[in-house]
């Protein structure tokens, strides 16, 4: 399966495919029967648990490889765990986190996609329909983010695995939601409504900018642990939080008539092409009335 995503700094459009384990777990009738304990999630603990560990460094190198990773964004350390590198510090200098009040800016390194709630607070993706309530198992909550933004920063193995906060503020409230696993590549949306199946945690954050948001991280096959730090109040940039090993998802949804989103990124979410963007990059605005 192919995956077009535009890369915004040169506007280069790639092809991705999917993983062919990931093609074999989907579109295989044996494949399914191994996706059903593969997506379990005592299996992604046991999965994370080795991934602690210092036998798992001998798959640095050849992950390095075999996704492309620039490893000079990063500080040159020793790393004692697959998990320690996955989840590994970026150097500052090396992401331009916008600080301009009315900037909206991408939470974490990722491939964007952005869809419109509609009246009813459902909106669809790979022609499956979600409801809000459903993803938030909140429906008192879910009613106030009707005709906003369901904004989806997908980051794959090769993505910066860290998150920040998009503007200054504080969290209201927080919620997990235990689920399975799934892969959070296209190939699942085919089959299964990730948004609402997968493990979730999200938050409620009153920002300074933006009014109330909802910041939220999806887990995903292989994902051993979502890690947001224990924060109450931050200032735009500050790390959320990260993901240990797998691809993973972060979702915000904004409210009606708060945000602008920036036109390039619009038009390829109506044609269902992702914008690959970087940790701090402007992805919208404010509205000023």
């Amino acid at each position: 399966m192919k995956n077009e995503i535009i890369i915004r700094k040169n506007n280069k459009k790639i092809e991705e495919r999917s993983p062919k384990g990931a093609s074999f777990l989907y579109d295989n009738i044996f494949g399914r029967v191994v996706l059903y304990f593969a997506r379990k999630r005592f299996v992604s603990r046991i999965a994370g648990k080795y991934m602690d560990t210092k036998l798992s460094c001998k798959h640095i190198d050849s992950f390095i490889k075999n996704n492309n990773i620039n490893m000079s964004d990063y500080p040159e350390v020793e790393y004692k765990s697959f998990n320690e590198f996955f989840s590994r510090k970026i150097i500052p200098s090396k992401r331009n986190f916008s600080k301009k009040d009315t900037d909206f800016v991408s939470p974490a390194d990722s491939k964007l996609l952005v869809y419109k709630i509609d009246e009813n607070r459902t909106f669809t993706i790979k022609g499956k329909t979600y409801t809000i309530e459903e993803i938030l198992r909140d429906e008192k909550l879910a009613k106030e983010y009707k005709n906003g933004y369901f904004l989806v920063f997908r980051l794959s193995v090769d993505d910066y695995h860290r998150y920040s906060f998009i503007d200054d503020g504080e969290v209201l409230s927080t919620k997990k939601i235990t689920g399975t696993f799934h892969t959070v590549g296209p190939i699942a949306f085919k089959k299964y409504k990730v948004y609402s199946e997968n493990h979730r945690e999200y938050q409620v954050l009153k920002t300074k900018n933006f009014k109330d948001i909802i910041q939220m991280e999806v887990g995903a096959l292989m994902v051993g642990k979502i890690v947001n730090h224990n924060i109450t109040n931050f200032k735009r940039g500050d790390e959320k939080g990260y993901f240990l090993f797998g691809g993973s998802t972060i979702v915000i949804m904004v409210k009606e008539n708060v945000i602008e989103i920036d036109n390039d990124i619009l038009e390829n979410s109506n044609k269902n092409i992702e914008t690959k963007i970087q940790l701090g990059e402007k992805v919208g605005k404010k509205v000023v009335k």
